[in-house]
């Protein structure tokens, strides 16, 4: 009977969870190995309840970032912390994990089609279709869909529904939130988009920093809050102050530490105080365009001169 049994979207388990073993094996080396993966707040990941969790995230390419995710919650709920090391964790996997994927996309060529089949949850674009601007209705069943998987287990979604930096929320994202009431992680990658290409198939550049951050849960008044509040809750970093700070380096004289930071909404080099916090001075701007989103490092360390200059 374990054979054929099926999940509410009637793909066999079976086939679902050889299809993410053969995949998280052949992969495991992209983020470990001809690149490197830093994951920060792991631990909260083997404190989930098993469903009704939304994962929303920043979106760099169209399969490289649900893959890393993947093996990261994978190799969390194993006992890992903060780490993917040993890909065993990968023979037994958490079956009930979900993507939201355009139907577009998951439909073009037969790899797509196989990986749709590990936990795609495909809806139909409301703003473009093959290449060109539309504008049309969000399709009910696709809301459904993913208020079905929800009711199963997790579900990873990419709130700006596009691999292009600096888009705008779309709103859909903040209906599920009020009418499903899931627990909502965001998650912060980067590196992605230096590290593959925009399908996330093929390895573009080798020895990149790839940066993988789980936020604490957001908190909603799921009774009060409407849906411009909810999607306010999403994108706010600065009213939640909940930043991405990576690599502080303390000073020489110990006055003062170097920082990579978001504070200003793109990834830059700082320097603050280190007795107060405050920020001194911005030693180096990320930029925004969509081949240099942000300030980008190769290796997690600042390192200072001897006279602290």
């Amino acid at each position: 009977m374990g054979l054929f049994k099926k999940n509410p979207f009637g793909h066999y388990q079976f086939l679902k969870k050889w299809l993410i073993r053969i995949f998280g094996v052949l992969t495991h080396r992209r983020y470990r190995g001809y690149n490197e993966l830093q994951i920060e707040g792991s631990e909260i990941i083997k404190n989930l309840p098993d469903t009704n969790v939304l994962f929303v995230s920043n979106h760099q390419t169209y399969f490289a970032d649900v893959t890393a995710m993947f093996h990261v919650f994978n190799a969390s709920l194993s006992g890992r912390v903060d780490s993917i090391k040993n890909v065993g964790y990968i023979w037994q996997p958490k079956m009930n994990i979900y993507y939201v994927a355009a139907k577009e996309t998951m439909r073009a060529g037969l790899l797509a089609r196989i990986m749709a089949y590990a936990g795609a949850i495909t809806v139909e674009r409301t703003w473009r279709a093959k290449g060109q601007e539309v504008k049309r209705d969000v399709n009910p069943n696709d809301t459904q869909n993913i208020g079905k998987a929800l009711d199963d287990g997790w579900v990873i979604t990419f709130p700006q529904g596009t691999t292009k930096p600096f888009k705008p929320i779309r709103k859909g994202t903040a209906h599920i939130i009020k009418n499903h009431k899931p627990i909502v992680i965001p998650i912060v990658i980067d590196g992605f988009r230096r590290s593959f290409d925009k399908k996330g198939l093929r390895i573009k550049k080798r020895g990149i920093l790839q940066t993988f951050q789980i936020k604490k849960p957001l908190e909603f008044d799921y009774e009060n809050d409407s849906i411009e509040d909810i999607s306010t809750r999403l994108t706010d970093h600065q009213k939640r102050k909940n930043h991405y700070n990576i690599a502080p380096s303390i000073s020489p004289n110990g006055n003062e530490i170097a920082i990579f930071s978001d504070v200003d909404g793109i990834m830059n080099l700082l320097l603050i105080n280190s007795l107060d916090g405050k920020i001194i001075k911005k030693v180096i701007e990320g930029e925004r365009n969509s081949e240099f989103e942000e300030l980008h490092v190769l290796k997690p360390g600042i390192t200072w001169s001897p006279d602290g200059k």
